[in-house]
Order: C-alpha cells, then sequence, then structure tokens
C-alpha cells in the first residue's frame, strides 16, 4: 500500500504535532519533514499557510475525534459502564503514547484562546459540536434537555481537565477517575428522572 498523498500526510502530521507541541511550537518546516513532503506544498494545498492548515486541522480532528468517542460510548450496551469504557479507552491511548497525544483540540484551544480570534472560533465551534452530539447521546437516558446538555458538558469538561492532569503527572488515573465520576453522574441522572 502507497503513502497517503500529500495533502493527507500534511494534514496528519500537523494533527499530531499541533497536539503534542501545540500551535506556537510547530514550524511549517517541522510539519514538512514530518509528512515527508517538500515545503512548497503546504502553500499549494494551504495558501493561507499555518493558520489555514491550523483551522483545517481543528475542524478535521474535531469531527473525527467527536466520532471516535461517541463511537466508544455506543459500544457497552450499559450507558454509565459505556462512559467508565470511553474514559479507560482514552487513558490507555495517552498512556500507549507517551503522554503526548491527548485531545486534538484541548492544546491548540488552551494556548489561541485569547491570542488568535480565527484558531479560537474553530476550537468553540467543534467544542459546540461535541456538546451537541453528546447532549444528542445522553438525551437517550435523561429526557430532560437541560440536564441531558449538562451532562454533555460535564463530559467534555472532565475529559479535557483529566486530559491535562494525565499529561502533566504522566498518569492514566485521572481520565479513569474521571470516567468513573462521570458514570455516578449519569446513574443519579437517571434515577432522579425516574422519580419524577
Amino acid at each position: 500500500m502507497g503513502k497517503p498523498d500529500t495533502r493527507a500526510r500534511i494534514q496528519g502530521a500537523a494533527a499530531m504535532l499541533f497536539r503534542r507541541y501545540g500551535y506556537s511550537a510547530t514550524g511549517l518546516k517541522r510539519i514538512a519533514t514530518e509528512a515527508d513532503a517538500p515545503f512548497g506544498s503546504i502553500y499549494h494545498f494551504f495558501p493561507g499557510g499555518k493558520q489555514q492548515l491550523a483551522e483545517q486541522m481543528i475542524r478535521t480532528s474535531g469531527t473525527e475525534y467527536g466520532r471516535l468517542v461517541l463511537a466508544l460510548l455506543d459500544s457497552v450496551p450499559d450507558p454509565a459502564e459505556s462512559l467508565v469504557h470511553a474514559f479507560e479507552a482514552a487513558a490507555d491511548d495517552l498512556a500507549a503514547a507517551d503522554y503526548a497525544d491527548a485531545c486534538p483540540i484541548g492544546t491548540v484551544a488552551l494556548e489561541v484562546a485569547s491570542s488568535n480570534e480565527g484558531l479560537r472560533i474553530a476550537t468553540a465551534e467543534v467544542f459546540e459540536e461535541w456538546v451537541g452530539a453528546a447532549t444528542e447521546w445522553f438525551s437517550r437516558w435523561v429526557a430532560e434537555p437541560k440536564a441531558a446538555q449538562s451532562l454533555a458538558y460535564s463530559m467534555i469538561m472532565m475529559l479535557e481537565g483529566a486530559f491535562m492532569l494525565s499529561r502533566a503527572a504522566r498518569d492514566p488515573e485521572p481520565l479513569r477517575v474521571a470516567g468513573r465520576s462521570m458514570a455516578e453522574l449519569l446513574r443519579t441522572a437517571i434515577a432522579g428522572a425516574g422519580e419524577d
């Protein structure tokens, strides 16, 4: 099987480097080298340079990651246990990547929130997309829309915060704890809905 096309290699390299090192610490030469692509090909595919490449990476990686999380959540019949499973998978993946590869959006989002409006908007849109999809998922078990949305926000916040703590400590336990905590939140919400 041959190498992916040049554009795909550039996008993949950018996604990996931005996720690991952030936007500012990742240069176009490093992206080209990692992608095994001529430097000029970046501007051929992304005339807006690093900014355009980053915006595309944020949207593409964000959508792919959102689908992955939903697939993990749907892979276990019990909804609370599926949360534990998804967070466990994230913990295992992070540890296997030597704590370098966490959320494809979180690293960039924190870095650019106050300094790059275009990238801030792109990351905010991805987070909005994730909250919407997670709200829909939680709505299967919690009928009250505000409660489902609250659980969705909680899941995203716990996941992002746990990624940060796990990377800093080089320990997957924060992700495991967050998964168990989310499972308890969902169980409580389901039990509360049953009492109404």
